[in-house]
């Protein structure tokens, strides 16, 4: 393993040998699954039904960042929430072998959410507003949180240092994140919200449903912040977050003026997206899947797009 390539070792047979070592027997089979910044696999087991494996990027969180994430898992498993939480086998949840670290999950089948359904929209409101609930108990220490610093300012940092970004595009770059900085900082001042545990990533893409309804995946961007990040991606028009809120509201109060941060949420991912790009391009498996960033044409719209974003924060 290195830092170019921190998965070069990460064979199928070291696989199957990293889950045979934590006293499960392999059948052999081994499904490599659709993830970027960890490698994830489904693994069959003998006489009995295949797990998640899932080993971590190395590098990205602290052991102690990684507990925190099972352990908020578990807290919300412990609490009968359809949270997929790892598996915890000699006592533990985090495991290592080699140099990789990797924890090991039920596998959970499911389909995409039927985001056009007000069921569904509403019945993952309530399922949110109880992972908040859970969520607001207390506080991330190692985890870090949804903030300029972690979402705006390293991002552009690694980008600014990485030879994707075409040199003729640096300066208009670099001027379009310092348009960005003050009203998003201004806008959080404004609201002040409420910063808790949250899932982080909730997208469509981590929301599996079967027909006892939704369970939520993949806690690996779980930090701090505020309630409406949970919501926003889960809603394609204002219909959907309305239902959304109809249905959060029936298990915990939101505050109305977050609404006032599904733009810069929204501003802060689309930035923080190029930078996880480009600290991953090293990675073979980045330039096969976003072939298109390498070119310069995507840049000159993404710093077009920041820049329209600026004009409707000072708006």
């Amino acid at each position: 393993m290195s830092a170019l390539a921190p998965y070069a070792d990460l064979n199928p047979e070291r696989v199957l040998a990293a889950v045979e070592a934590l006293g499960l027997y392999t059948d052999g089979r081994l499904l490599a699954l659709n993830s970027y910044e960890n490698r994830v696999y489904q693994v069959g087991i003998e006489d009995a039904a295949p797990v998640v494996a899932k080993f971590y990027r190395p590098g990205r969180w602290s052991d102690a960042a990684i507990a925190e994430e099972h352990a908020f898992a578990a807290e919300l498993a412990a609490a009968e929430l359809p949270v997929v939480a790892p598996l915890v086998l000699h006592g533990r949840s985090l495991h290592t072998t080699g140099l990789h670290r990797l924890a090991l999950y039920p596998r959970r089948g499911g389909r995409a959410p039927q985001l056009e359904s007000a069921e569904h929209l509403q019945w993952m409101g309530r399922l949110i507003a109880r992972i908040h609930g859970i969520g607001a108990r207390q506080r991330f220490a190692a985890r870090g949180a949804i903030d300029l610093a972690t979402f705006l300012h390293a991002p552009a940092a690694a980008v600014l240092a990485s030879p994707l970004l075409p040199p003729t595009s640096a300066a208009r770059y670099r001027s379009a994140i310092a348009a960005l900085d003050t009203p998003l900082q201004q806008r959080f001042d404004a609201i002040q919200p409420q910063y808790l545990r949250l899932h982080g990533d909730c997208h469509p893409g981590n929301v599996l449903w079967t027909d006892h309804g939704p369970h939520f995946v993949d806690l690996d961007d779980a930090r701090l912040g505020p309630a409406v990040q949970d919501l926003w991606m889960l809603a394609n028009d204002p219909r959907a977050l309305d239902l959304l809120l109809e249905g959060y509201a029936e298990f915990r109060d939101f505050n109305p003026a977050e609404l006032a941060l599904v733009e810069p949420l929204r501003t802060l991912r689309q930035v923080h997206w190029a930078g996880w790009i480009a600290q991953r391009w090293h990675d073979p498996a980045f330039p096969h899947a976003f072939a298109f960033v390498g070119e310069a044409r995507w840049w000159e719209q993404h710093i077009a797009d920041l820049n329209e974003a600026a004009l409707r924060l000072q708006e």
